[in-house]
């Protein structure tokens, strides 16, 4: 059976899901990812921290879109665990 959880921004900035303009975003829906995989970075005064998944998993959805303004600890997306 699977488990819901959220993946959140540990810090207040701006989010976003590719490491640059002409990069392809880190992590789509429908993606699996591992325990310590890139999901997307907030940056804050122009330093970038990374958002990583904490378990293995499925994405199943984003609920911040591409430079949205976040707070810390508001969730980023949604990863069904195994």
């Amino acid at each position: 059976m699977s488990e819901k959880k959220a993946i959140l921004a540990a810090v207040p900035g701006v989010f976003y899901r590719r490491p640059s303009p002409e990069k392809d975003v880190f992590v789509k829906e429908g993606d699996e990812v591992k325990s310590g995989d890139t999901v997307g970075l907030v940056e804050v005064m122009k330093n970038f921290y990374e958002i990583k998944a904490e378990d293995h998993g499925i994405i199943e959805s984003f609920l911040a879109e591409h430079e949205q303004l976040v707070d810390a600890g508001q969730e980023i997306a949604i990863i069904s665990t195994k």
